[in-house]
């Protein structure tokens, strides 16, 4: 193969890019996720392409969504892809069927290497890349692979001599699988000096892209509305849903973090010491079939002018006895009067009477008998969601630091697509438990809340 002169690429990165360039030398896992131009792939490719040049392994990967997508993203690039790092030394070519780009040069002492190039969003991708050994693995958009694909290549790597994972993504649903079976697994494990290999994550902004200038730096910002859902995820590359959020502004102020709608504890307490919280009211979703028990406090001002949820737990249902909830409840309900002083009511889903017993048992036990529990109204969910979206668009609906679980909920609903009418999607991927809890906490008065919005 001759060796003609290469031309020089001008790769440019900003100190951030850099120290996750050097890591990758140490680290098995490489993992670059956030906004939308923010040089995530870039990055990638360079670090792969210079552990390319010395792996002793021969055959290695690159998957996109499409084949034509990982070609034009690991391939080209731009001009910063691996037939430019490789450029006079590499051609493209077919290996038992599939594309390939052969590398083989200087740079590689005269070993050929040899990179496939597939897609992986289909569930019968992994076809294409089975019978093969990788040693090196670099995907693009891997929140876009089909876990079929992820996994199989993973197989594929089991004999590697020098394993080593590149993956980019924009940022997604927070309860995404990409998250819920991999990187936050991973990045548990890590923490907890469990993974074997190493761990390399990175998240970066578009403005950490040196690479753009000001003026487009502009142009693409001007596009967005600074304070939109759609502004967080691809400009702040930060986790959060999109498409079909019901609440939409709620949701925004959480993932953006201004506060706008957070009311400290020793805010509420204040308040409380002054006789403007009405009641105190607890709601309880019981788990089962995959879900988990909820407990919500809420409390409403003098008048019905503002809703605060005061504090949320979720307990996982798999393994829990009825003496396990009522062990957890008799707990948060001990935390909410310990923090308020009282609770008024407790509203509970009646569809599990035996389970509601037992709480008015345990509370008996307890001391704390005085306390009722009531059968949740279960009204039409519609009316309990435009009950909050009113409140939140008034600005009359807060939530304490003490509701982790409440505004994960609330940033991750979503209507369901399939429906024509407005239905809240129900199907696992976010958490209903909580939302129910916390509807059947203040459900009996929503009418007061918007009879008060029309004064």
């Amino acid at each position: 193969m001759a060796i003609r002169k290469k031309k020089t690429i001008p790769f440019n990165f900003g100190p951030k890019h850099r120290a996750y360039i050097y890591a990758c030398q140490f680290n098995t896992y490489n993992i670059l996720e956030g906004a939308v131009r923010s040089g995530k792939t870039i990055d990638n490719v360079y670090a792969f392409a210079h552990e390319l040049k010395t792996c002793p392994d021969k055959i290695h990967l690159a998957t996109g969504s499409t084949m034509a997508n990982a070609k034009l993203n690991i391939g080209d690039a731009n001009g910063f892809g691996l037939e430019y790092i490789f450029r006079g030394q590499c051609r493209w070519s077919k290996y038992k069927d599939n594309d390939c780009l052969r590398i083989k040069g200087p740079d590689t002492g005269y070993k050929e290497k040899i990179v496939i190039f597939a897609g992986g969003k289909s569930s019968d991708s992994f076809k294409k890349i089975r019978g093969n050994s990788y040693g090196m693995w670099i995907a693009t958009e891997i929140n876009l692979h089909h876990d079929n694909t992820i996994k199989e290549a993973f197989n594929r790597q089991l004999a590697a001599k020098r394993r080593k994972i590149f993956w980019d993504l924009n940022p997604e649903h927070p309860k995404a699988p990409i998250y819920k079976d991999y990187l936050d697994v991973y990045a548990k494990k890590a923490e907890a000096g469990e993974l074997l290999g190493g761990y390399n994550y990175q998240h970066f902004n578009i403005f950490e892209n040196v690479n753009i200038s000001k003026q487009r730096l502009a142009e693409i910002i001007s596009q967005y509305d600074p304070g939109s859902i759609w502004y967080i995820r691809d400009i702040e590359g930060k986790r959060s849903i999109a498409d079909g959020l019901i609440y939409t502004r709620l949701a925004t102020s959480i993932a953006a973090s201004d506060n706008l709608y957070l009311m400290p504890v020793k805010a509420v307490q204040e308040l409380n010491k002054r006789g403007e919280l009405i009641e105190i009211n607890v709601g309880v979703d019981f788990g089962g079939n995959g879900s988990g028990h909820a407990f919500v406090a809420s409390a409403p001002t003098l008048g019905y002018k503002n809703l605060i949820a005061l504090s949320s737990e979720w307990h996982d249902a798999e393994g829990t006895d009825p003496e396990d909830l009522a062990n957890m409840f008799v707990k948060f309900i001990k935390r909410i009067i310990k923090t308020y002083g009282y609770v008024t009511h407790v509203y509970c889903d009646s569809a599990e009477q035996v389970l509601m017993r037992g709480l008015e048992k345990a509370l008996v036990r307890n001391e704390m008998g005085d306390i009722k529990i009531r059968n949740a109204v279960k009204d039409v969910i519609t009316d309990r969601i435009f009950t909050i979206t009113a409140l939140t668009a008034q600005e009359r609906f807060f939530y304490t630091e003490d509701c982790q679980t409440l505004t994960e909920a609330i940033s991750m609903a979503v209507w369901n697509p399939k429906n024509m009418k407005l239905e809240r999607l129900d199907d696992g991927t976010s958490d209903i438990d909580s939302l129910d809890a916390f509807e059947y906490s203040y459900e009996r008065d929503w009418r007061k809340f918007i009879k008060k919005k029309a004064s």
